[in-house]
């Protein structure tokens, strides 16, 4: 909590000089409100800032060949939102979703496909299935007019579970550059 009122004293302080000193930045007549801007970027960097930390946490024990949540869910351990389902791959409601629809999907079998690039040519079927599950996830979620696919690979791109998996996103407008 003292790091967020922390990152939010340094964000009002570096907008409101960047803004102050920077015409260019603001048009003339518009006045950002002090009360909504920064805590909105706060929010974004708290939150960007606990999936990297997640991610770091993750690599660590990303190649010990233990059972992911992954592979729970697909065991039926643990319980999730069944969107689709067949031989070869499952896909299941995120349970943090960043758009109205965010749905993942993943291989049953990992089969040392932790991240993309463990990718090997023994994987190319699977690859490309996924692709083809997040394609029927898309009809059956009624987005299939506007979706983004997002594979996240390593701590740098915030992966969080080393079983390779697909973000289905959509249901509103995607922004872009994408992040």
């Amino acid at each position: 909590m003292a790091a967020m009122a922390a990152a939010a004293k340094l964000t009002a302080a570096a907008s409101s000089l960047l803004l102050r000193r920077s015409p260019l930045l603001r048009p003339h007549g518009l006045r950002l409100s002090r009360r909504f801007a920064p805590q909105r970027f706060v929010r974004h960097i708290a939150s960007s800032t606990n999936e990297e930390a997640a991610a770091k946490a993750a690599a660590a024990t990303a190649d010990t060949g233990g059972p992911t949540i992954f592979d729970k869910i697909i065991a039926k351990e643990i319980p999730s939102n069944v969107v689709y389902e067949d031989e070869k791959v499952l896909a299941f409601r995120d349970i943090n979703p960043q758009a109205p629809v965010h749905v993942l999907v993943i291989p049953k079998i990992r089969d040392g496909l932790t991240g993309l690039d463990k990718a090997e040519p023994r994987h190319v079927e699977i690859l490309g299935y996924l692709l083809y599950a997040a394609k029927i996830v898309a009809e059956k979620e009624g987005i299939a007019e506007g979706y983004r696919v997002v594979i996240n690979n390593g701590p740098k791109g915030c992966q969080s579970v080393y079983h390779l998996h697909l973000h289905v996103l959509g249901g509103r407008q995607m922004k872009w550059p994408a992040g």
